[in-house]
């Protein structure tokens, strides 16, 4: 997910994600919602007489990779040998490569998603300038990233984040690289508050736990991923003017010169 090995996310944490993302609330409820955001978009590139090909940037441990393969022919790449090593036991099609400098031809993919990737990047404008390479004219990339510097926490220093963006900032770099911005909205208001505050608490009082991946209520923890996936129905009709992250639809037009 980054340009070298040191700026991998901690090498414990891809083990931490492959055993919680298939049922800790937040993977849960983050695939719900983009899950809500992927069907208007393959509905628009759709062609009947070829699966669309779509390639998630910064793939991890291939949960994403699984969930995306439902609207097409879905493959991954990343620069983590650990994080390729969890895909390639579930039998996903991913290769190494870096998201700044992408292993791939221009144009070969309908659809791009950098999910909770871009942040890792010391240099986000070459990550996205690479996935407007390879996505095809009139084709889509979709983007998850953190919000708000002021929400830093310990997943963001164990993951080895470079930011956390405003709206603003990650609209700004997309337009920049060629994209033109179809909906930007705030995502994750439902635990807002309380993230904030446990994240305040934890800065006040020196907490640090291996990963915050591994703070949940167990009993509840279904019901939280549940809560947090039910905003895909209110993103339906309108944008959050706050949340823990950011969804951005950005689509690379027919008429767009490659940049």
């Amino acid at each position: 997910m980054n340009a070298a090995l040191p700026q991998e996310m901690q090498q414990h944490t891809y083990a931490i994600m492959d055993e919680v993302e298939g049922s800790h609330w937040w993977f849960v409820g983050r695939r719900a919602i983009l899950e809500s955001f992927l069907g208007p978009i393959v509905e628009k590139i759709r062609n009947p007489q070829s699966a669309i090909r779509i390639l998630d940037v910064g793939c991890g441990t291939g949960a994403n990779i699984e969930m995306l393969s439902q609207f097409g022919e879905a493959e991954g790449v990343d620069v983590s040998d650990d994080a390729l090593e969890f895909c390639r036991r579930k039998g996903l099609n991913v290769q190494k490569g870096l998201a700044e400098t992408l292993p791939y031809e221009d144009e070969s993919f309908e659809l791009t998603t950098a999910l909770d990737v871009v942040e890792h990047l010391d240099d986000d404008i070459a990550g996205l300038k690479a996935m407007f390479r390879v996505t095809k004219r009139g084709g889509y990339s979709l983007i998850f990233v953190p919000a708000f510097m002021w929400l830093w926490g310990v997943q963001d220093d164990i993951s080895n984040h470079r930011i956390r963006y405003t709206k603003k900032q990650i609209v700004e770099r997309l337009e920049a690289v060629g994209y033109t911005v179809e909906r930007a909205t705030y995502a994750n208001w439902t635990f807002f508050a309380p993230i904030l505050a446990g994240r305040t608490i934890m800065k006040l009082t020196g907490i640090k736990p291996e990963s915050e991946n591994n703070i949940t209520i167990s009993g509840l923890n279904g019901v939280f991923g549940k809560l947090f996936g039910s905003e895909r129905f209110w993103l339906k009709h309108f944008n959050f003017p706050l949340g823990v992250s950011i969804v951005v639809v950005a689509k690379k037009e027919l008429e767009s010169d490659a940049r």
